[in-house]
């Protein structure tokens, strides 16, 4: 797998702030840190309204579903840096109404019903290191005004796709699964330089460009789905997501409204090896 992290000259603009230097590596670390998750150990949460389009070439563009994810993840210092524990789910949404789909009418196949398969990566962990990670060792690339502090994290991932074309032309794009992750981090200044805050005040912008979802079964037909999300971190916890959102979860994903606790080293769980296990399986059974 190939994972590229675009780095931008961490302060290509401007001049070294004195109250908070950002381009010293273990200052931008430590903020980045205190912005994105909580430096006591505690869970933190994010939720994240957002939608998905398809873009087809020649045609138009597309809404196809709102979003809304809840990701939740606890840090852990260590030699090396800090491990983040993490679980994220994601909901597709009815356009419209909003309402938590089962079945969707796919409209680029005639209105043929599929059925939708959520996000649910378990777990996402992985960690920060100080030094001699390409992609997740500071000094973070960022840009400052006034009070407020955005990190930006572009990844460009090209690997393998969990499900090759000869084996499942129904739900693969392709053998290669080329994408991009677009991280916006945002914070406070005055938030990390309280010594009391161990949490600061974070909201993230987070998009995504990709093949079509498989369980849209759009083979390789022409077409690209971006997503995008407004992510804000939930400081009063669960009890801040939309109380829809919360009963759903409590009922069909309740282990996603804690962080992980178990250490099983750096795994990063994909969506698409997920959906290509539950075909797996499907079709053993119907064997």
């Amino acid at each position: 797998m190939t994972m590229r992290m675009l780095k931008l000259p961490a302060n290509a603009a401007q001049q070294p702030d004195p109250e908070l230097n950002l381009d010293d590596p273990e200052t931008n670390f430590n903020a980045m840190l205190k912005i994105r998750a909580d430096t006591s150990g505690k869970d933190f949460f994010f939720g994240f309204p957002g939608q998905a389009w398809a873009m087809i070439p020649q045609e138009g563009n597309f809404r196809c579903f709102r979003t809304f994810g809840l990701g939740a993840g606890r840090i852990e210092e260590v030699e090396e840096g800090w491990r983040i524990y993490n679980r994220e789910v994601l909901y597709y949404l009815d356009p419209d109404t909003g309402e938590i789909l089962n079945e969707w009418s796919n409209p680029f196949l005639g209105g043929k019903k599929v059925e939708v398969f959520h996000i649910a990566n378990d777990p996402v962990n992985g960690v920060f290191a100080r030094k001699g990670n390409p992609v997740l060792s500071p000094p973070y690339p960022y840009v400052t005004c006034g009070d407020v502090i955005a990190f930006q994290w572009d990844f460009y991932i090209s690997k393998p796709a969990a499900m090759n074309r000869a084996d499942y032309p129904l739900y693969s794009s392709g053998d290669m699964d080329n994408h991009a992750e677009l991280w916006g981090i945002q914070g406070r200044k005055s938030d990390v330089l309280n010594p009391d805050i161990t949490s600061g005040q974070c909201s993230l912008s987070w998009s995504r460009v990709a093949d079509w979802l498989p369980f849209m079964e759009m083979g390789n037909s022409p077409g690209i789905m971006t997503f995008h999300s407004q992510c804000v971190k939930l400081l009063g916890g669960v009890t801040d997501l939309p109380r829809y959102i919360l009963d759903y979860t409590e009922k069909h994903y309740p282990k996603y409204l804690t962080a992980p606790t178990e250490w099983n080293g750096p795994q990063m769980t994909s969506t698409a090896g997920e959906f290509k296990k539950y075909i797996d399986a499907k079709q053993a059974g119907a064997d």
